[in-house]
């Protein structure tokens, strides 16, 4: 199976780094468009704020990613969100219908199974929303 376009769900995490891994290797033996795709989740609607303290940085670092696969010949695109906490699954889905993706590639976090219930996993809700392949690329 080869694919045209290829969403990777990037949070920052040690997780997204590897699942991105996969997403360059991927789009480089087919020939793919790479999307990168960040989703801010904040605690309340707009003007609320980020979960995570470095989301300034996770931004600019997904930009330069992109700046970079770019010029090695990778045609790669961001594609950024914002959402309220919990959230973030549904945005990705909807993201991977809007940009034609034919994959999601994502990462896990490495919590247990009760953990990713308890804490609700953006992996998991891909799973269950997504019309596409979703790949899941575990944290180690």
């Amino acid at each position: 199976m080869t694919f045209k376009t290829i969403l990777v769900a990037i949070d920052g995490s040690k997780g997204s780094e590897r699942a991105t891994s996969v997403a360059i290797e991927l789009a480089k033996r087919d020939g793919a468009r790479l999307v990168l795709a960040h989703v801010d989740e904040r605690v309340l609607a707009k003007g609320g704020g980020d979960i995570r303290a470095d989301e300034k940085e996770v931004q600019a670092a997904v930009r330069k990613q992109a700046e970079e696969l770019s010029a090695q010949g990778i045609e790669t695109r961001v594609e950024m969100a914002d959402v309220i906490a919990g959230g973030a699954g549904h945005v990705l889905a909807n993201m991977a219908e809007r940009v034609s993706a034919d994959l999601i590639v994502t990462g896990t976090r490495g919590h247990s199974a009760l953990g990713g219930l308890l804490l609700g996993s953006v992996t998991q809700r891909l799973l269950h929303l997504s019309k596409q392949p979703v790949l899941v690329v575990p944290s180690e």
